[in-house]
């Protein structure tokens, strides 16, 4: 081994002799350089091989090039890359493909292999790069994209990046994003050719020799894979991301009507389609020209536009009369409301309208329960409140088993300060799943703790901790010990605690608490805190090392804390952690030890 080595050492030697004649490195620099590769060389040739290792190499190489192409910026000196460069490069190279070879499925390594011969341009080298890597990984469709991407885009080679896609598909023959990207690159082909036959045209330069075929130049390759994808992928989501990118492109009105068509047709049940129609609408010129419009005017064109497109969404409610349909609707509405505008007249319409088919979605009983809050900020914008209290009232009767919108009309209630708070609060506990009504309990005694007397908080605390899951009490008590403590004090908080530090489950926040109170008192005593800590691990103990730290750490601090004490602490924690936890502690344990902690 020491020999392959001192021979690769020995290879450098004429570009590190090159880079000191130049005078991009010192003397000084080209023996560093010398030590450094020959210990990384060692680490990549030993028989147990470390990913790490060969990412160490790679780096320290790359950084060698950064720091060389400084250097020649800063020089001027712009001779011998071949020799210098270039011999760098390779060498990199083959470290990139040692290291692949070894771990074949670690596609972070493929991929830095990839940005490094994109970034020093060696196209050659990248496509082995990209046809290795797709051998062994061709179940990933965003490689093959990123491949034919480059053979289009980087290489300029249609007909390279045409055979990837297909043999792409042939792995993946129902995958949207790689029939979408091969319609992309054929249509970018088809405008090329065009561009390419223009400039020859306008040179006026004989075509004989070139041979641009119109079926071609007017997207034919582009239709078949529109056709062929949408025999294999079902869906107008799918058709309306082709005819986005059909849009991209000015000769492709006959293929854009065409896909537009065979969504009308296959998809006239969709709520995708009906709101792609009506936004159609938004693009089309009412008036001949609209550069040297007045702004009424083009606030008139606007409003007509507007019209057009909610004549095509009441269309499309009265045919398909659904949640999402309505959604799409009034999505719209309230997109069209939210734009500004210097035109009050429009905006007044814009409201008129939004308002109407929120009211119509909500007596059809198809508005989704997500655009209730929506309409009440808007209604309370305009300080129409009685109105709100009257819809936020009919959201919990049409959606009773939904908490949102149960805690939505009590926020409301309590904004208003409104009547019937209690009842209503009384009303959702009854409907509201006990699993769903942890929400409802922190919002309700927030309030009581504001309004009522602390006999009766405490009362509606007692009574949220019987009403709630298990998994939902932590939180109450959580709570209850916090307002005990504000209400009450320490005296309140410390009978509190003991009321409930048998109550299982806890959380560790809980314990927590109590020792921040207990830790805040003027005669503070270490006794509960020691008390407060044991309980606390008692539940949590085996996975938290961090809490035996903490222990550790009062101990330390405490003005009566004796080492005997800690090392019991340390003792107990390494036979209760479990698994990766005792290596975590042990490695915060002598941070803490040194001081560093």
């Amino acid at each position: 081994m020491a020999e392959r080595i001192e021979q690769r050492i020995e290879d450098r030697i004429p570009e590190l002799e090159q880079l000191e004649r130049v005078g991009l490195l010192t003397r000084k620099e080209i023996r560093a350089v010398i030590k450094k590769t020959s210990a990384l060389e060692y680490k990549i040739q030993r028989r147990a091989l470390h990913k790490d290792d060969f990412i160490s190499y790679i780096q320290y190489e790359i950084n060698l090039l950064e720091l060389i192409k400084k250097r020649r910026l800063r020089t001027g000196y712009s001779f011998k890359k071949d020799e210098i460069e270039y011999s760098i490069v390779q060498r990199i190279h083959g470290v990139f493909k040692r290291a692949t070879t070894k771990w074949k499925d670690d596609l972070q390594l493929w991929l830095s292999h990839v940005a490094f011969c994109k970034k020093w341009n060696r196209k050659i080298q990248l496509s082995k790069v990209f046809s290795s890597m797709l051998a062994l990984h061709p179940h990933k469709p965003a490689l093959w994209i990123m491949a034919a991407k480059w053979e289009m885009e980087d290489r300029l080679s249609s007909e390279s990046a045409r055979q990837l896609f297909l043999r792409a598909l042939r792995f993946h023959p129902e995958c949207p994003k790689l029939y979408q990207e091969y319609f992309r690159m054929e249509l970018m082909h088809a405008e090329k050719q065009r561009q390419e036959k223009k400039e020859f045209e306008q040179a006026k330069m004989d075509l004989g020799e070139f041979s641009y075929s119109e079926d071609v130049l007017n997207g034919e390759m582009a239709r078949i894979v529109c056709r062929n994808a949408i025999q294999k992928i079902k869906g107008s989501e799918f058709l309306l991301s082709l005819l986005s990118v059909a849009k991209l492109f000015d000769f492709t009105h006959d293929l854009q009507k065409e896909i537009l068509e065979n969504l009308q047709a296959e998809y006239a049940n969709d709520p995708l389609m009906w709101d792609y129609v009506a936004r159609q609408e938004l693009g089309k010129e009412s008036l001949p020209s609209s550069e040297h419009l007045s702004k009424q005017s083009k606030a008139l064109e606007v409003a007509h536009k507007e019209e057009r497109c909610c004549t095509v969404f009441e269309k499309a409610v009265t045919s398909l009369p659904t949640e999402d349909m309505w959604k799409c609707y009034v999505t719209f509405c309230l997109e069209r409301f939210n734009r500004k505008t210097n035109s009050e007249e429009l905006r007044q319409k814009r409201l008129k309208r939004i308002l109407s088919v929120f009211s119509q979605a909500h007596e059809s009983q198809l508005l989704p329960a997500s655009l209730y809050k929506q309409w009440l900020q808007l209604l309370l914008e305009l300080d129409l409140q009685e109105k709100a209290e009257e819809v936020a009232a009919a959201a919990t009767r049409q959606f009773s088993h939904l908490v949102e919108m149960w805690e939505m009309r009590l926020q409301l209630l309590l904004k208003l300060n409104a009547d019937g708070v209690a009842s209503c609060f009384e009303e959702a506990f009854k409907v509201v799943k006990v699993k769903d009504s942890l929400p409802l309990w922190i919002l309700c005694t927030e309030l009581s703790e504001s309004v009522n007397s602390t006999a009766e908080t405490e009362a509606l605390y007692q009574r949220s901790l019987l009403a709630t899951l298990p998994a939902n009490s932590v939180t109450m008590k959580e709570k209850y010990l916090e307002w005990a403590y504000k209400a009450g004090g320490y005296k309140k908080a410390k009978k509190i605690f003991t009321s409930l530090h048998e109550s299982r489950p806890f959380s560790l926040e809980f314990f927590k608490k109590m020792i921040q109170i207990e830790k805040e008192q003027e005669s503070c005593k270490m006794f509960n805190i020691r008390e407060y800590y044991e309980r606390a691990l008692r539940e949590f103990g085996a996975t938290d090392s961090d809490l035996w730290l903490d222990y550790i750490r009062e101990e330390l601090n405490h003005s009566q804390g004796k080492p005997e004490n800690c090392g019991s602490i340390h003792w107990r924690a390494m036979k209760t952690l479990q698994g990766e936890h005792v290596e975590t502690f042990i490695s915060k344990y002598t941070l803490l030890q040194t001081g560093h902690l």
